[in-house]
């Protein structure tokens, strides 16, 4: 053994807690924990997620299903205490039934509480049957009454006697998955485009650039007006759903496409392309293996910030009525429901309900953008 390696021991043996080298998705890791509403926002949208691949089994009722005897029932409390033959109190989940009174002076029927009328409540109850993700059949559901044959409104009902909190928790599918469908086509051409025209410059450059300024200088809510209207009627749902997650995306790529092509131009001179290129690597690889690793982490921030836009674009064309129509089930069919005043002074939880979860679910996508965008440079602080 040398003097150097016996000198080499003896510092490492003096200095045993010497911190490990992190790599950069550790360091990006470690910046984002620290952002704490960042750190939450990302459990809360893991459980919107949750709830979205989920939704037969946490729905309480069939969301599809009509009751004539109920519309616009109010929401029913979930209480904890009954009262025996013996006045003593008991812990049971119940909830009330609901009998219809008629208002005399405003000439309208309106739904109250029946105290009489309990409704026995529990966890992992039987109900109505689906498959539990599109392969087990089973009757299971997480919440609800113990008779399959009763129905409890926690959220309200439509006019149509359908349980709101159903229908949201089987909406939160379909405006989540626009967004990241909608967000994996942005990717995919705003990567590719954008790589293209930072790259190789020139008259690739020129054409790209002054297509991207020619979508961004439409207006966007007429664009996806005029291209709603072009899908014909008679299209099933799942094909409009494409369509309209297509429409969502034409405008979303630009931004990317935009950012690609600024760090494709500042990194496109630096030595390790240059050495890649100079190893016989041809140009996909290289902008494949080395360029658009080179800066993941910021794509993985914009994609995030942009999850929201998406959903908020379904959203705001659902509610138009030029977007996704019934049966299809969204946040945006479900506000669709609440665009006459007498709907909303009748039955304000029809806005209340989606409306809540709308903005939730935005803000907790755009404070965990925030704070992988902070964490994309760890160095930064």
């Amino acid at each position: 053994m040398t003097a150097i390696d016996s000198a080499a021991e003896v510092q490492v043996a003096e200095a045993p807690n010497t911190p490990a080298l992190l790599g950069p998705w550790a360091l990006m890791w470690r910046q984002f924990r620290r952002h704490k509403v960042a750190y939450v926002s990302l459990y809360l949208v893991g459980f919107i997620y949750f709830v979205a691949l989920f939704g037969e089994f946490l729905a309480p009722a069939d969301h599809l299903e009509t009751n004539t005897r109920a519309p616009f029932a109010p929401p029913q409390g979930i209480h904890l205490f009954t009262e025996d033959e013996e006045g003593g109190r008991q812990f049971q989940l119940h909830a009330y039934g609901l009998k219809m009174e008629i208002d005399r002076e405003a000439m309208r029927r309106h739904f109250v509480e029946d105290p009489e009328k309990i409704i026995p409540l529990g966890f992992f109850v039987k109900g109505h049957e689906y498959r539990l993700l599109w392969l087990i059949p089973t009757d299971r559901h997480f919440f609800g009454p113990k008779d399959p044959d009763q129905t409890v409104y926690f959220w309200g009902a439509d006019r149509l006697g359908r349980d709101i909190l159903s229908r949201i928790i089987m909406g939160t599918r379909i405006s989540m998955s626009i967004g990241l469908v909608g967000v994996a086509v942005s990717l995919v051409v705003g990567i590719a485009l954008g790589g293209m025209s930072g790259y190789y410059g020139g008259w690739i450059d020129t054409l790209i650039q002054r297509l991207i300024e020619f979508l961004r200088s439409i207006p966007t809510i007429p664009l996806w007006m005029g291209l709603a209207a072009a899908i014909p009627l008679d299209w099933p749902p799942l094909r409009t759903y494409f369509v309209v997650t297509l429409i969502v995306s034409m405008i979303g790529w630009t931004t990317l496409a935009r950012e690609v092509r600024g760090k494709f131009l500042s990194l496109r001179r630096e030595d390790f392309v240059i050495a890649a290129r100079l190893d016989g690597l041809s140009d996909w690889e290289i902008i494949r293996k080395h360029l658009v690793p080179s800066f993941a982490s910021h794509i993985i921030a914009s994609l995030t910030l942009a999850v929201p836009l998406m959903i908020l674009a379904e959203t705001s064309l659902s509610f138009l009525g030029i977007g996704l129509q019934p049966p299809i089930v969204s946040w945006g069919t479900l506000l669709k429901e609440a665009q006459n005043i007498r709907t909303i002074i009748e039955a304000p939880w029809l806005l209340i309900a989606p409306g809540i979860t709308i903005v939730v679910a935005v803000l907790a996508l755009n404070f965990l953008g925030d704070g992988l965008r902070d964490a994309a440079d760890p160095y930064a602080n």
